[in-house]
């Protein structure tokens, strides 16, 4: 039997919701990998500012490094699309989400040297990534950026109504779905205790809940704004910390790092004579709106 989740049952309950939007109105694609970068002080550069010429050289490298794997990685058939996927990484904007190594050696010709090692995430250019968007032909290619789509089953929901929840992806990926209530309280509906594989295939409409779930997002107050949230990746996420309730998980990890921590990305680190690892990241948002 499926449980219904409401006030009585769970107190970090999913509301309810009059209006939910049918799109994602918010999503980020992005690159991440590691990337290393190091710098000399010589007889003119202090500790500081050799540490912040490395920090410069692993940022210009990041960008460098994604760029090259969107062009080998992607083949998207309109020559204007490449093109302004390229010029959005290349005015992209570089977060670093691990620091890997640093530390600071004795080069026998350059004297005192820094280097780093970060995991570092690319986000290419906002404004361009939403006019390529625009192109419908990019939403479902799997030749192009990881991208999944996010969407609830209508509109306008009333009490004890229930919702569904979809998400579908141009190439197969991982994916983690939150549930973000009025308060603030995150929810994790996907995976969940009963339904527990994150790996979902290209082209394909995903239902939440559905199968094996054993809940049911039912329409109940508190009212307010509440955000669906999905993030995914070519390659595993990294990991947060869930306590079971209800078949579903009650995120345990602080909002604030819960991106962060998933950012995380479980990549492999280069070879030697091989190319660093990278993967495709992509975060959308559903804005829930709830009210009697």
């Amino acid at each position: 039997m499926k449980k219904h989740w409401h006030a009585l049952i769970i107190t970090a309950l999913i509301c309810s919701a009059i209006h939910i939007t049918a799109t994602v109105t918010y999503a980020g694609q992005s690159t991440i990998t590691f990337v290393d970068g190091t710098a000399c002080m010589g007889d003119d550069k202090s500790r500081k500012q050799t540490e912040n010429e490395a920090l410069a050289n692993v940022k210009r490298k990041a960008v460098e490094y994604a760029s090259t794997y969107l062009k080998s990685e992607t083949r998207v058939k309109d020559f204007q699309v490449e093109k302004d996927l390229v010029d959005a990484y290349a005015n992209a904007t570089i977060k670093i989400i691990e620091e890997v190594e640093k530390a600071w050696y004795k080069d026998a010709t350059s004297g005192d040297c820094f280097k780093l090692k970060v995991k570092a995430e690319v986000i290419p250019d906002e404004k361009a990534m939403t006019q390529i968007a625009k192109d419908k032909s990019m939403v479902d290619d799997p030749n192009t950026p990881l991208n999944v789509q996010l969407w609830t089953d209508k509109k306008e929901y009333r009490q004890s109504e229930k919702i569904k929840v979809y998400i579908k992806g141009n190439k197969p990926f991982y994916a983690r779905v939150l549930y973000k209530d009025v308060k603030g309280t995150l929810l994790q509906i996907l995976p969940n205790v009963y339904r527990t594989d994150n790996y979902f295939n290209g082209g394909v409409v995903y239902e939440i809940p559905s199968g094996n779930d054993r809940f049911e997002l039912e329409v109940s107050p508190p009212f307010g704004e509440e955000n669906i949230i999905v993030y995914s990746s070519l390659t595993p996420l990294g990991d947060i910390n869930l306590q079971e309730t209800g078949g579903v998980y009650h995120v345990k990890t602080p909002a604030k790092d819960v991106g962060v921590r998933t950012r995380g990305v479980k990549l492999k680190e280069k070879e030697a004579g091989k190319e660093s690892a990278a993967s495709e990241f992509f975060e959308g948002k559903v804005i829930v709106r709830t009210g009697e």
